[in-house]
């Protein structure tokens, strides 16, 4: 009932995605969304003058949260839109406390394999901690792509994220999760707030993991129609980045800000990617079959 306070603990929440996991109960830390379980981690550890390294471009809260904790930033540039590890592991001195890893990335929309992964914590002091935000991860099809949570015992220094915001659909309840080793799920439930999952954001996210025929079916409707609109922005000759996510990367030959613009007063909402640096890229989301020939009909009308 909703005159009651939540579950503080996520009880039935955590029961239930302990089962679906694998994973013990003690393993998982709950939060508003995973952008709180970013600022948690970097509320742990982090201080004054620490370092964060963090992929050049990347999701926007891992530079916002480590800023506000007074962390300086090292930026590693992406390589022809994927994660420069190598670069990531010169860069850890001793003042690195997090690495933050977006697999899938976003917004490149790359992911890391297996081995890519397992070579770069081979590399990574004990003491810094990797944090691997899978947002997106139920959309990667990729064979090689990362078991992470069959890394976390040999690596206490690790946590990996995830949300019911993208593929469950939850975006406007606020609900994500980390799994780690216990100890260190233990330190985020110590500074967390005590209520910071509500009620009806438990009860759904219970639901969606309960429904799985229906999430597959959604993401074989997302490969149908990111196929749709790779053919489509073929025929328009217009250059894109092959994703393993919800959301394309398209290069267009004009200023990104103005052509977002054009697209908005059209009816149809994309990302402008100048913020990032990126002033010809604009970023959809695959939306469904009827929203996508909305903008590729839009997208034709002013290029």
């Amino acid at each position: 009932s909703v005159n009651r306070y939540p579950n503080g603990d996520c009880h039935a929440l955590r029961e239930e995605l302990s089962k679906f996991l694998n994973v013990k109960p003690a393993q998982l830390i709950f939060g508003n969304g995973s952008d709180e379980l970013i600022v948690l981690a970097v509320r742990l550890f982090v201080r004054e003058g620490d370092e964060v390294i963090i992929a050049q471009p990347s999701f926007l809260v891992y530079d916002i949260a480590s800023k506000i904790a007074g962390a300086d930033i090292v930026s590693v540039p992406l390589q022809d839109f994927h994660y420069d590890l190598d670069a990531m592991q010169k860069a850890v001195t001793p003042r690195t406390r997090i690495i933050f890893l977006g697999n899938p990335d976003n917004p490149a929309g790359t992911y890391l394999t297996q081995r890519a992964v397992e070579n770069f914590l081979a590399g990574v002091p004990k003491d810094v901690l990797v944090f691997i935000d899978e947002a997106y991860f139920e959309y990667v099809q990729a064979d090689d792509y990362v078991d992470s949570l069959g890394l976390l015992d040999r690596y206490p220094n690790l946590i990996v994220s995830r949300t019911f915001s993208k593929m469950y659909g939850l975006a406007g309840l606020r609900v994500g999760y980390a799994v780690g080793g216990e100890e260190l799920c233990g330190l985020f439930n110590r500074i967390r707030e005590p209520f910071n999952v509500n009620s009806l954001a438990q009860a759904a996210a219970v639901a969606c993991l309960q429904d799985q025929a229906y999430y597959r079916d959604i993401a074989r409707q997302v490969e149908q129609q990111r196929r749709y609109l790779y053919t489509e922005l073929t025929r328009l000759n217009l250059e894109y980045r092959e994703t393993c996510t919800n959301f394309i990367m398209v290069k267009v030959a004009r200023d990104a800000r103005e052509m977002t613009g054009e697209l908005m007063r059209l009816g149809v909402i994309v990302r402008d990617m100048s913020f990032w640096g990126m002033n010809d890229y604009i970023r959809v989301s695959i939306g469904t079959a009827e929203e996508n020939r909305t903008f590729v009909a839009a997208l034709e009308k002013i290029i």
